[in-house]
């Protein structure tokens, strides 16, 4: 089990400088390094523990320069590397996946942190012909994921999905995850599906992988006023009591830092290793309070995967 003293006002520091050991000499990718966003945030937790490499991953380099230049500003000897990723084309997520793999001094990636993703946007489809929200928050990652797995391989390493509470709004649409063509899409459903995804692949993924020693686990951050709620019109977060007709808000939230703290647990606790597949909430596993019965399963998680093996025009058997 994870530490009992954790829990929702857990910082990631706190997390951070516990397993301080699980860091040290380690090599942990991070995908979605923006400013104000968790991924960041995460980075500049582990940071001062002497990692052997942070990679971070965005869509711009200004973005990433900007990621490493606060790292720096905290662990100036910190070793960093950054790399372009656009999650929302599966030719890029190729091309990056690629550019990983070709890195010869990379033997190994011991936590992937699949943190970057989108929220609630406006009705779109990718160049491939995806929805947005299921391709930026699932389909990119799984298939990065899944292109860079012999390098995690080599490590037995960890991979961590950024899921939210969100995904009790909507499990995976096996037969129509494009809403219809938009006819139907609500973009808290589609959000509620993407993050479903999210969970259901950490559940695949412990399954499949369990034999090579790879753990794989899903989180819920908490509440946190980031750049992700960009898109979210205010009048949504009225009708879902979250503010008053002020702006201000009526339900508890977490800092930046307390945010990542649950990220940080499921990459780096020693404790839960035996409980991969397992979603993440307040720095503890989950029990079922939160976890929504569309999310669990081997069968769904199975079915998810064949889904998105059809959807990349690639299989993958781990």
């Amino acid at each position: 089990m994870s530490n009992p003293s954790f829990g929702a006002h857990t910082t990631a520091e706190e997390v951070a400088t516990l397993y301080s050991a699980q860091i040290s000499s380690k090599t942990i990718l991070i995908t979605g390094v923006s400013p104000n966003g968790l991924g960041l945030h995460t980075a500049l937790a582990l940071a001062p523990h002497s990692p052997h490499l942070l990679i971070l991953a965005a869509r711009s380099p200004r973005t990433l320069e900007a990621a490493k230049s606060a790292i720096h500003a905290v662990a100036p000897t910190c070793p960093v590397r950054l790399f372009m990723l656009d999650l929302s084309r599966l030719a890029a997520v190729r091309e990056a996946a690629n550019e990983v793999l070709r890195w010869k001094d990379l033997d190994k990636i011991d936590v992937l942190i699949n943190n970057a993703g989108v929220m609630s946007t406006p009705w779109e489809t990718t160049v491939d012909g995806v929805e947005m929200q299921f391709a930026v928050n699932h389909l990119g990652p799984w298939l990065f994921t899944n292109l860079v797995m012999p390098k995690i391989v080599a490590a037995q390493g960890r991979v961590v999905f950024l899921s939210s509470l969100g995904h009790v709004y909507g499990g995976v649409r096996f037969e129509d995850v494009n809403f219809d063509d938009g006819e139907t899409y609500d973009a808290d459903v589609a959000y509620g599906q993407s993050k479903t995804a999210n969970i259901l692949t950490a559940v695949a993924l412990a399954e499949r992988m369990r034999a090579k020693g790879v753990t794989a686990f899903s989180v819920h951050p908490g509440l946190v006023l980031t750049n992700l709620t960009r898109h979210v019109p205010m009048e949504v977060f009225r009708e879902k009591g979250f503010v008053d007709d002020a702006g201000n808000l009526l339900v508890p939230s977490k800092t930046h830092s307390q945010g990542c703290a649950t990220t940080v647990v499921a990459a780096l606790d020693p404790y839960i290793a035996g409980r991969s597949g397992a979603y993440l909430c307040d720095c503890k596993v989950d029990h079922g309070d939160v976890w929504a019965e569309h999310a669990k399963g081997i069968e769904n998680a199975e079915k998810l995967w064949a889904l998105s093996e059809g959807l990349v025009g690639e299989k993958f058997e781990c």
